[in-house]
């Protein structure tokens, strides 16, 4: 198998088993709890983003590694992990905290995308090796942060009533257990 080819079965892989744990584990919780504490976890995990910085960082990553793809997802990930901070500081402030939930979401979804375009532009799979110590964020990490903007925007967008019907129908379980 080339390298290329391997490095595209890992991008493809890496979702399957955040997928199936977070289906099982992680899913059902979210959908539980009130929108706010949600949200906090999900930035909470986000605020971790500044590392996306080490993609600019010589030594780490390979020389040869494309400033098209490394630049663009450094600051990505690094302004999607500051608007990340910043709803988890202004959690008390509610109109600031769902402002700064919104954007870090729109621009860390974004931020993903539009790195799997610069990856595909630049044929990043036949450079995969450039990516040097960072190989395991498109490949680890990536497709849960991925999954978490998806599960965010969902948690965004569901009716309230919803919302309440889970959390009774948890409550009322968690009375018969």
């Amino acid at each position: 198998m080339s390298p290329a080819f391997i490095f595209q079965l890992h991008l493809v892989l890496g979702y399957v088993p955040w997928l199936l744990c977070f289906g099982a584990y992680v899913w059902p919780r979210l959908k539980a709890m009130n929108p706010v504490e949600a949200q906090r976890a999900i930035a909470t995990l986000h605020s971790f983003r500044f590392f996306g910085l080490v993609f600019i960082v010589p030594g780490v990553v390979g020389p040869n590694l494309p400033a098209g793809f490394a630049t663009p997802a450094a600051y990505g990930d690094f302004a999607t992990g500051l608007l990340a901070i910043l709803a988890l500081l202004t959690v008390r402030t509610r109109p600031l905290f769902w402002l700064f939930i919104i954007a870090f979401n729109v621009a860390g979804a974004s931020d993903i995308i539009i790195d799997y375009y610069h990856g595909s532009q630049l044929d990043l799979p036949a450079l995969a090796g450039q990516l040097g110590a960072t190989y395991a964020i498109p490949i680890i990490y990536v497709p849960l942060l991925m999954i978490t903007h998806v599960a965010a925007f969902y948690l965004l967008l569901r009716p309230q009533s919803q919302r309440i019907r889970t959390l009774a129908v948890d409550a009322a379980a968690s009375t018969d257990a």
